[in-house]
C-alpha cells in the first residue's frame, strides 16, 4: 500500500509546549503528548491491519466525507483518502447542518476494509475497499430507519454477523439504548431486530458511540456515556452476544484538564500492547484526539492512569510512545497547501455535496482557481461552496494571496471563518471597482474601497478561537481593527479557508485565484 505524504513537522517547532501550530505530539525522545491531533477528528474509530493503523470520523455535512487517516505509531498521523465523495442523498446538495455522516466503525474483514456509517435521518450504511487509500464502494444503505446511529459490526468465531448501534433523542425519541441486531455475513442487511443489550439511565445516560470486539471468549461493547462535554468511558462485557452485560467505567475526567474523555477505538500491537483513542471536547477547536495506555486487569481495559486508587483510570499527557512500531517520520495530518498538485489537499472538505467544476488546479500552474457560484444574502453559513478545513492548533495564523478578476458587480471572493458564527475577508466587486470588506454574520465591520485586484488576506487566531484579521497590497500587513470569537459549528469545531460568491447568479462570473494557503 502506498499512502499520501503528511506534514513533517519542522526541527523549529520539536519540544514546543504551548498550543500553537504546528501542534507537535511526538516529542522525539520516545514519548509524546497528548492530544496526538489537535484537531476536531470526532467520534474516531481506529483498527490495526498489520503492522498500519487506520483512523476514521465523523464527517456531517462536509464532503469529501469519512476522512481515512494512516500512521504506523499510533502517534503520527496523516490524511490518506477519504472513503465517501458524497452524502448518499439529494438533500445534501444544500448545507444541513449537523446532519449527515455520525460516528461511524471501521473494521476489516474477509480480505476488505469496511466502514459501516450512520446518516442519523436516512439510515445505517456501509462501504469497502481493498486498499483504504483506494477506491471506497459507492455506500449501501444496509438498514433503513430515522434516528439509528453509531452502527459497528462484529463477525463471530462461527461465521454469523452482529451489529451495535444506538439511537439518536432528535429523531427517534429514544436515548440511553444499545441494540445488538443479527447481520447478514456480507453485512448488506440486518436480519432481525435482535435485542436492546443495556439501558441504564440513572447510571449511564447518553449511553452511544458502541465499539465491538472479542476477546478471550468475552463480548466487549465499548461505549460512551454523560454527554459529550462532560462524559465518561463505559466498558460493557459478556459471555453472550445478547448479553446479559455487565458494566463498568474504565476512564473519566477525575483529577485532570481533560472533560469528556470518551468514545473511540480500543486496539493492540503486534507485541501484545494495548491502547485507546478517544476524543476531548476543546469547544471550538472541536474533539480532538488521545492516546492513552490501556492494562487489562481481571479482563477490564483499565485506560490512562489510575491516579486516585478507585479502579478507574484518568488520562494521561505525556506518556512512551507504543513499543516496537516501525519508527516514522514526526508529521501531522496535512493543512498548508501551495496547490501544485493536480488533485485537491485531502485536507479540503465543502460544506455540502460539492461539484467538479466549482474549482480548478490546472487552470494556472500553481494556483487554485475558484468560480463563483451562485449567492443570495449575506449568510455565507448556507453556502455549499466554501472550501474549509479544520483549526489545526490553539493558535495559528492562516494566509493567502487572492488575485480577484470578476466579470461583473456581485461577485466576491476571500477568506472565510465559519462556524455557527461567520466572519469572512473579502474583495467585493460593486460599481465603482473593488471594496475590502470584513463582514462578521453577514454585518459589514470594516471597507476600504479601491483596492487593487491582487491582495494578501491573513487571519491570526489566539487562545479561545479570538480571530485578528489583516490584509497587505504592498508588502506591508494592515490590521483590521475588529476581533471575530470565532465559535463551533454544529458538532463541529470551527473551520476556515476561502471562497469564492457571484451574488448576481443571472450573468456569468469571473474567477478567483489563490496562490497559496499557508498556516503559520
Amino acid at each position: 500500500m502506498s499512502f499520501a505524504s503528511a506534514t513533517s513537522i519542522p526541527p523549529a517547532a520539536a519540544g514546543r509546549a504551548d498550543g500553537a501550530y504546528p501542534w507537535t505530539p511526538d516529542q522525539g525522545d520516545g514519548t509524546f503528548r497528548n492530544p496526538i491531533i489537535y484537531a476536531d477528528y470526532s467520534d474516531l474509530d481506529v483498527i490495526r491491519h498489520g503492522g498500519d493503523f487506520f483512523m476514521t470520523a465523523s464527517s456531517f455535512n462536509c464532503t469529501p466525507g469519512l476522512p481515512v487517516l494512516h500512521s504506523k505509531d499510533l502517534v503520527n498521523w496523516t490524511l490518506i483518502n477519504h472513503a465517501v465523495k458524497s452524502l448518499p442523498h439529494p438533500r445534501y446538495a444544500e448545507v444541513q447542518p449537523g446532519c449527515g455522516i455520525w460516528a461511524p466503525a471501521i473494521r476489516f474483514h474477509a480480505g476488505k476494509f469496511w466502514i459501516f456509517f450512520p446518516t442519523p435521518d436516512e439510515g445505517i450504511y456501509v462501504t469497502t475497499a481493498n486498499d483504504p487509500a483506494g477506491q471506497w464502494s459507492t455506500p449501501h444503505l444496509v438498514q433503513e430507519g430515522k434516528g439509528l446511529i453509531d452502527p459497528c459490526p462484529l463477525w463471530d468465531d462461527d461465521g454469523s454477523a452482529y451489529l451495535v448501534h444506538a439511537y439518536a433523542n432528535s429523531r427517534a425519541g429514544i436515548r440511553h439504548r444499545l441494540r445488538v441486531r443479527p447481520m447478514a455475513p456480507d453485512g448488506l442487511q440486518l436480519l432481525g431486530e435482535g435485542q436492546i443489550v443495556f439501558h441504564d439511565p440513572d447510571r449511564h445516560p447518553a449511553l452511544e458511540g458502541p465499539k465491538f470486539l472479542k476477546k478471550d471468549g468475552w463480548y466487549y461493547i465499548l461505549a460512551p456515556a454523560g454527554g459529550v462535554e462532560t462524559g465518561w468511558q463505559v466498558v460493557l462485557r459478556s459471555r453472550n452476544i445478547y448479553g446479559p452485560y455487565e458494566d463498568k467505567i474504565v476512564l473519566e475526567q477525575g483529577s485532570t484538564a481533560i472533560n469528556g474523555p470518551h468514545q473511540g477505538a480500543l486496539v493492540d500491537t503486534p507485541n501484545g500492547e494495548w491502547w485507546f483513542l478517544h476524543f476531548q471536547d476543546a469547544g471550538v477547536y472541536g474533539r480532538i484526539t488521545h492516546l492513552q495506555p490501556v492494562q487489562w486487569q481481571d479482563g477490564w481495559p483499565l485506560m490512562g492512569a489510575d491516579q486516585d486508587g478507585n479502579g478507574i483510570g484518568e488520562p494521561v499527557l505525556h506518556c512512551a510512545k507504543p513499543s516496537g512500531l516501525a519508527a516514522g517520520g514526526r508529521i501531522i495530518p496535512q493543512t498548508s497547501d501551495e496547490f501544485d498538485s493536480p488533485r485537491l489537499g485531502l485536507q479540503w472538505q465543502w460544506q455540502a455535496n460539492h461539484q467538479e467544476q466549482w474549482c480548478k488546479l490546472d487552470a494556472r500552474r500553481s494556483w487554485l482557481r475558484l468560480y463563483p457560484q451562485p449567492a443570495s444574502g449575506e449568510d455565507l453559513t448556507r453556502v455549499p461552496n466554501l472550501l474549509l478545513q479544520k483549526f489545526p492548533a490553539r493558535s495559528f495564523a492562516f494566509e493567502t494571496l487572492l488575485e480577484f478578476s470578476p466579470d461583473h458587480p456581485g461577485e466576491e471572493a476571500g477568506l472565510v471563518v465559519m462556524g455557527q458564527s461567520c466572519a469572512a475577508l473579502a474583495l467585493r466587486r460593486d460599481a465603482a471597482g473593488n471594496q475590502l470588506v470584513l463582514r462578521v454574520d453577514g454585518a459589514q465591520k470594516f471597507a476600504r474601497d479601491g483596492l487593487p485586484g491582487v491582495v494578501k488576506l491573513r487571519v491570526e487566531v489566539g487562545e479561545g478561537g479570538v480571530c485578528v484579521f489583516h490584509f497587505a497590497t504592498d508588502g506591508q500587513f494592515v490590521q483590521i481593527p475588529h476581533a471575530f470569537p470565532a465559535r463551533r459549528g454544529t458538532w463541529m469545531g470551527a473551520k476556515i479557508g476561502v471562497y469564492a460568491l457571484n451574488r448576481q447568479p443571472q450573468v456569468p462570473a469571473g474567477h478567483a485565484d489563490f496562490d497559496y494557503c499557508r498556516f503559520s
